[in-house]
């Protein structure tokens, strides 16, 4: 006991030296409207040079708070996402970082050496030739003329675009110019590296040459933020994240917790109104053709009766039915179609099709279709359900909606696919 109580005090916060950004409380507001923006934009000149408080936190008609109280660390060697919706201020919060544009309210900490790669190229001069531009860009970068010198020749092997370096930059294919931008920021080996939405340059040979160069800057201390809506690059570069949405912060922690919290509101956004679970009326004996559903729901492995499903668990679709005679060789069929997506029907099942027909007795029976994995992504889903004999039908649910949820992340498959992963030797 007394070890432990030894370790437990022995155990030290966080050095700060080693945040090298540090965003508290941030705050940025754009007004809608430009001739509005303008008129603002000259009065908040005018009251800081007359020392006046301009009452940054307060919003004036027609202005719109695009970041409200960020607020996040970065540390050296980190390599941290921000992730969120188009619209959510990650590139606002980088052009804040960089210094290009300035906070309403809050501050930014900087240590170290910034290189944005905001928009790749954007910085170079059409009429100068990529030599030209490389000397320009990375003396603006913070780098001297020898230095430039010494990395010009693995600037231009890293881009791969030796035979047209002295071309003017203005007959570079966008291609050409972003693999060139990319290159010099990577080579002035900077503190500090900002990404925004640039690391689907080239093709895949070049992409994977940029990851690697990321993960050798990394290993040498440099710390990254990178926007991309792309989560596999995400995942496979950074550790930590920050979630933003509508301008503000949602959540930070481990990347795979976030992404996952990221792609669940992402795809379940409006579904408040799906239930998973529903009652039908009970219909009189003259309504009735034989056999009357009269609920429609899910059932986890345990039993118990859930709302939403969670992709790659087990889970049964569950068909409360009244019979009133006998049925030997009912056919329980299922139509699953994706609301609002792109695929359209997902699923068409029948208790035919897989030789399973089902014995209904007279009174209440329970259907269920069990699935040993939900095959599902996370979204929202409609069920079409139908009793049958033959071509026969009892009853029919027209519409049955539910939602289902994700432990893992899942975004770039179609379906939930049940692995195992295994060496040989």
């Amino acid at each position: 006991m007394t070890d432990l109580i030894e370790k437990k005090i022995s155990i030290q916060p966080p050095d700060d030296s080693e945040v090298v950004i540090s965003v508290e409380n941030v705050s940025k507001k754009f007004c809608r409207n430009l001739k509005q923006s303008l008129l603002y934009g000259v009065q908040d000149i005018t009251t800081e040079l007359f020392g006046v408080n301009r009452n940054s936190d307060v919003l004036r008609p027609k202005e719109f708070w695009a970041l409200k109280d960020i607020s996040f660390q970065l540390r050296r060697g980190e390599a941290l996402a921000l992730i969120g919706s188009n619209g959510a201020g990650k590139s606002t919060i980088l052009r804040i970082i960089s210094g290009l544009i300035k906070p309403d309210t809050g501050r930014v900490r900087v240590r170290g050496r910034i290189a944005p790669l905001i928009a790749l190229g954007a910085g170079f001069n059409p009429i100068l030739t990529g030599r030209e531009n490389i000397y320009a860009n990375m003396s603006i970068l913070g780098l001297s003329t020898k230095e430039i010198e010494e990395r010009f020749q693995d600037v231009i092997d890293f881009a791969e675009i030796a035979d047209a370096i002295d071309a003017p930059v203005q007959t570079y294919s966008s291609g050409m110019a972003a693999r060139l931008g990319f290159a010099c920021a990577v080579h002035i080996e900077p503190d500090i590296l900002l990404i925004d939405e640039v690391l689907a340059v080239g093709d895949i040979k070049f992409r994977m040459k940029c990851h690697r160069r990321l993960a050798k800057l990394r290993d040498n201390g440099t710390a990254f933020i990178l926007v991309s809506h792309n989560p596999p690059a995400i995942l496979n570069v950074c550790t930590s994240a920050v979630y933003i949405s509508k301008g503000k912060l949602i959540t930070t922690g481990d990347i795979d917790t976030v992404v996952r919290k990221y792609e669940e509101d992402l795809c379940l956004a409006g579904t408040e109104k799906s239930p998973g679970y529903l009652v039908l009326p009970e219909k009189s004996q003259n309504e009735s053709t034989g056999i009357d559903i009269t609920s429609v729901y899910f059932k986890d492995a345990q039993g118990n009766i859930v709302a939403t499903p969670t992709s790659g668990e087990p889970i049964s679709l569950c068909v409360e039915c009244k019979a009133h005679r006998r049925v030997t060789n009912a056919n329980l069929c299922i139509t699953i179609t994706d609301v609002g997506g792109e695929n359209g029907r997902i699923l068409y099942l029948t208790a035919a099709n897989d030789n399973e027909y089902l014995e209904v007795l007279p009174g209440k029976n329970e259907l269920q279709m069990y699935m040993p994995f939900c095959c599902l992504n996370p979204g929202v889903y409609n069920t079409k359900v139908f009793i049958k004999e033959g071509a026969y039908s009892f009853d029919a649910v027209e519409s049955f909606r539910f939602t289902v949820k994700s432990n893992t992340i899942t975004s770039q498959s179609l379906f939930y696919q049940p692995r195992e992963w295994k060496v040989m030797n």
